[in-house]
């Protein structure tokens, strides 16, 4: 029978096994009464067949959701983020998800569930603005299709046949969000798969990576996402190019009309002409999407961007509601900045290295000399220099057994020879 000395430690454990149990079982309800991240992998369903794939084809995967959030851990919460002590934001604001940055710091000051993954609907046109931008010439031509023109609208009107120049495309797409520019733009950087391609390739490596674009103009398609910090992310980059800068700015061009001379193109931003220091935008609408919008303003030196998806009309407009966040914005001063919730990215995170970067070699090796070190930074020793850290060991070792036998077999030649000597007659 074992002692109670044993026994008294054996009955602890089990009470505290129990308590353990017993805790979990207090907490599981607690935990499920916290809020859910609705869209952390992917947008809500879709309200029309828009996303049907068709018969024989499976939907494409969610994407991965980073184990970190980028920018920051406070950019996963899936309600508001806001800094120590920030007042409320403004009312009347329809998006499901926004953020509000400082274009030029990347900080993050205010944001409602900003990795949460919506649709894009027509902002993502600005990624595919800043493909055009980084890989044609404005003066080159492009000849539209039939394809073109045959492209679910908001369309600028093309005419089958004719040429237009890039800079002509590229600013009615963002002044207009022309549906048949941007499948014209996308057969121009090698077709509309190629384009797709290099829209993500971009938005992968900007650190974009609730983003997946699967149409060049946003519509609706299987597999469509982007979040708000993606957005801005975006916005920010594609406001370093200067070609996307004048589009996104300009108020009003000519384009040449279908049946000849030219049709005014008026710039769909409202906030460009009734904001002060506007730095332009894009708005998008789908079914699915339901109203998006990005855009951007400068203030005494200080320039916000702003981004809002899946908002509603009513009883605001969108642009009147990203207006009322670049004030907040603007109004909350150098303490948010200098404690944001968040940082945008500037490029993809890497990965961590493995593997041991090498050591520059010491300047103090003589010529013909190997030169050394040892993983603190000291000289090594002659033995470590000639057999390494494990040989020096092993030759020491097996040196001092030779010099024991070698004692061993001198004693006993000595023993021999003395009792040789006391059996030889005297």
């Amino acid at each position: 029978m074992r002692s109670s000395a044993f026994r008294r430690p054996v009955a602890l454990v089990l009470a505290a096994c129990a308590l353990m149990a017993g805790a979990s079982t207090v907490a599981a309800p607690l935990a499920a009464a916290q809020p859910a991240c609705e869209n952390k992998v992917s947008p809500p369903p879709a309200v029309d067949a828009s996303e049907e794939v068709a018969p024989g084809e499976k939907p494409p995967p969610p994407m991965e959701v980073p184990e970190s959030p980028i920018g920051g851990q406070r950019l996963g919460e899936c309600g508001l983020v806001l800094p120590p002590n920030a007042p409320v934001p403004p009312d009347g604001i329809t998006a499901k998800s926004w953020l509000l940055a400082d274009m030029d710091s990347g900080a993050v000051l205010a944001a409602l569930d900003p990795h949460g993954r919506q649709r894009p609907a027509s902002v993502i046109k600005v990624l595919l603005a800043m493909v055009v931008a980084k890989e044609l010439a404005p003066d080159a031509t492009v000849a539209a299709t039939p394809e073109d023109i045959a492209q679910e609208c908001t369309c600028i009107g093309l005419r089958n046949g004719r040429e237009y120049t890039v800079e002509q495309l590229l600013q009615a797409l963002v002044m207009a969000s022309g549906n048949d520019v941007a499948h014209a733009l996308a057969r121009r950087l090698g077709g509309v798969p190629s384009a797709i391609r290099k829209m993500n390739a971009l938005a992968a490596e900007l650190g974009a990576l609730d983003t997946r674009a699967v149409t060049p103009s946003g519509l609706d398609a299987p597999g469509t996402s982007t979040s708000a910090y993606d957005v801005a992310l975006i916005y920010r980059e594609a406001m370093d190019y200067p070609d996307f800068v004048k589009a996104v700015m300009t108020q009003r061009i000519d384009f040449p009309a279908p049946n000849g001379g030219t049709v005014p193109i008026v710039n769909d931003n409202r906030l460009l002409t009734s904001y002060q220091g506007a730095l332009g935008g894009k708005s998008g609408f789908t079914d699915d999407a339901q109203h998006t919008y990005v855009g951007a303003a400068e203030r005494n030196g200080k320039r916000l961007v702003v981004v809002l998806l899946r908002g509603q009309q009513q009883p605001t407009r969108m642009t009147d509601q990203a207006a009322r966040l670049l004030d907040y914005g603007f109004a909350l001063g150098p303490a948010a900045s200098g404690n944001p919730v968040g940082r945008l990215v500037e490029g993809a995170p890497q990965a961590k290295k493995k593997t041991t970067e090498p050591r520059p070699t010491p300047t103090s090796a003589g010529v013909g000399e190997v030169a050394n070190s040892t993983p603190d930074g000291t000289q090594p020793s002659a033995m470590q220099t000639a057999f390494g850290n494990v040989g020096g060991p092993i030759t020491a070792v097996a040196g001092l057994g030779l010099v024991l036998a070698l004692l061993m077999y001198l004693r006993s030649r000595r023993a021999k020879a003395a009792r040789a000597a006391r059996q030889q007659p005297s």
